[in-house]
């Protein structure tokens, strides 16, 4: 009996770069730490990184950020300090993986700004087109996978996630926020289909997990037939 194995299409050398976007409580960690698992199942490297953070820079901008120093300076300086910790994460961690054919993995990326700033911060498109100019120029994700929830299961998640530690700059904000959020990421996967692939997460992880994986499958991975190897 012969079962199909994935064998990645050719990219020229350079791996993919594939980011998460979603809510408060989406899931996006747990997806991603099952991502990387089955890419190094089919003999693939993968590093997982995240935003706000990812690198040394990045990572103590991250902690201002969700301190809700961010907050109290207003949308615009928190959108110079989210493209300040991007410009570092990708300069010294997301393009040189890529270009040494390894496969990033980013629990969060430009969208996130274009939600959280953009669309609930009202800061203007001229300011997040020209940060991200500046900062990541022509590079995207070959695919953003966006894990969709209702709000109050999200922050159900989170609260449980979290215990009894505060909640963070983003956590804290109310349900009409959260709504908004959600409301943002389902226009971003409409308009960009070729890019962005919206996922049910109220599912099982593991059946979230099958989803996400036919979907690379698909886009990503050719097929060819192995006897001693099981199905992927």
């Amino acid at each position: 009996m012969t079962t199909a194995q994935p064998s990645a299409k050719a990219t020229a050398g350079r791996g993919r770069f594939i980011s998460f976007e979603g809510g408060e409580g989406s899931g996006k960690s747990t997806q991603i730490k099952i991502l990387a698992e089955r890419l190094a199942g089919v003999k693939l490297h993968a590093i997982v990184t995240r935003e706000p953070g990812g690198s040394p820079g990045a990572e103590i901008i991250r902690h201002l950020v969700l301190s809700g120093m961010g907050k109290l300076l207003g949308p615009d300086a928190e959108t110079l300090l989210f493209a300040a910790a991007r410009d570092d994460h990708a300069r010294t961690v997301i393009e040189p993986a890529l270009k040494q054919g390894t496969w990033v993995l980013s629990d969060r990326f430009s969208d996130s700004t274009r939600v959280y700033q953009g669309a609930l911060g009202h800061v203007a498109p001229g300011i997040l087109n020209a940060m991200q100019r500046v900062t990541i120029g022509d590079l995207k994700p070959d695919l953003t996978v966006i894990l969709d929830v209702p709000v109050e299961v999200g922050l159900q998640r989170a609260a449980a996630r979290r215990g009894t530690a505060a909640a963070d700059r983003f956590e804290s904000e109310d349900v009409d926020f959260h709504q908004q959020l959600r409301d943002a990421y389902r226009r971003i996967a409409a308009n960009e289909p070729e890019r962005c692939v919206l996922i049910d997460a109220t599912e099982e992880p593991a059946k979230v997990a099958a989803n996400i994986w036919s979907v690379l499958r698909d886009r990503f991975f050719t097929t060819s037939t192995n006897s001693a190897a099981a199905s992927a």
